[in-house]
């Protein structure tokens, strides 16, 4: 509790979230087991910042960025300060973690990620996203610390509401990032976590 009680604002969170192992490939993990493993992927961040984050006063909101079927979904823990969102997430690549809240809109916020989410072929892949997720009617099943409640919460993120980014004349036209930029976002990457593009 020591520990959960100096995680006062989401960069805190955030520096939390950087300092534990990126892990893939076992499952689903609760904030619980997120916090006692120091080890998680994306979607074991979001779960435990949307929890962190409804600690200081914040709805747990989390959204799914989907790409098209070259690369893996990446999921973030959402928040509004000032009017502004923001986004604290777990990543395998160096671009998608931490947004300062000062995106006036979702879609806005979202975009921020684009040119940054990419395969290790360098392919630009973000095409949508769903519409916030709140975790508050999960209580009930006590989702912090119960491990079905990942999957349960999962299956709910692939049935609400999703926007598209870009029309398929855009897609058609979306160049590869440059040697530097894919070098910088693969920096430090666990690279047994990475999407195998065929």
């Amino acid at each position: 509790m020591r520990v959960m009680d100096r995680l006062t604002t989401p960069r805190k969170i955030q520096d939390f979230l950087d300092g534990i192992v990126y892990n893939h490939g076992d499952g689903y993990r609760t904030p619980l087991q997120t916090f006692r493993e120091r080890k998680g992927h994306c979607y074991d961040g979001a779960l435990f910042a949307a929890m962190a984050l409804s600690r200081i006063g914040f709805p747990p909101l989390i959204v799914d960025l989907i790409p098209n079927d070259r690369d893996d979904d990446h999921v973030i823990a959402v928040f509004r300060e000032r009017r502004r969102w923001g986004a604290v997430a777990k990543s395998n690549y160096t671009g998608l973690r931490y947004r300062e809240p000062v995106y006036l809109n979702l879609r806005e916020l979202v975009m921020s990620y684009f040119e940054v989410y990419f395969n290790p072929a360098g392919e630009k892949t973000l095409r949508g996203y769903t519409t916030p997720l709140n975790l508050n009617p999960y209580d009930k099943i006590k989702w912090a610390v119960n491990p079905e409640a990942p999957e349960v919460i999962a299956q709910k993120l692939d049935e609400i509401k999703r926007f598209r980014l870009v029309t398929r004349a855009m897609e058609d036209e979306l160049g590869n990032v440059d040697k530097r930029s894919l070098d910088a976002g693969l920096l430090g990457s666990v690279k047994a976590g990475l999407y195998k593009v065929s």
